[in-house]
């Protein structure tokens, strides 16, 4: 009887795709951290490296990135994708997986959501609504 994929029962993956992933995430932020990467663009910019996320096979990595401050996202993602086959060799040599994971790059929009919710949560009608009920029993 054949066997069919069913979603994992952890919203991020399995507890192997998070470890593996933590693994890759503490590696890459070293990496970036220590200057590993020889890249104007990338000296330039303080990065950090908030989740990577693996794929089932653990054979794809999802690495999500913020520079400091959010400004010029769209350059330094270009510099790692410029730099990936450097990257994805740093990676195979400091964590031991079977096949280094393919990786790819992208903006962490955790920042932006989270900013947008807090000015909905500061915003004169939300305030009203926080606000307790005491003048309805006029």
């Amino acid at each position: 009887m054949p066997r069919h994929h069913q979603p994992a029962k952890h919203p991020g993956g399995s507890q192997r795709q998070l470890r593996v992933g933590e693994t890759v995430r503490h590696a890459v932020a070293q990496i970036l951290a220590h200057g590993g990467v020889h890249d104007p663009v990338l000296e330039a910019h303080l990065i950090t490296v908030p989740e990577v996320r693996m794929s089932p096979d653990l054979k794809l990595a999802t690495i999500y990135v913020m520079p400091l401050g959010g400004h010029d996202t769209d350059t330094v993602i270009a510099a790692l994708d410029h730099n990936k086959k450097f990257l994805r060799g740093e990676i195979a040599r400091r964590v031991n997986l079977k096949f280094a994971p393919d990786i790819r790059f992208r903006v962490d929009e955790r920042f932006d959501e989270a900013e947008r919710i807090e000015k909905l949560l500061r915003t004169p009608a939300v305030q009203r609504d926080l606000k307790p009920d005491s003048d309805e029993s006029e």
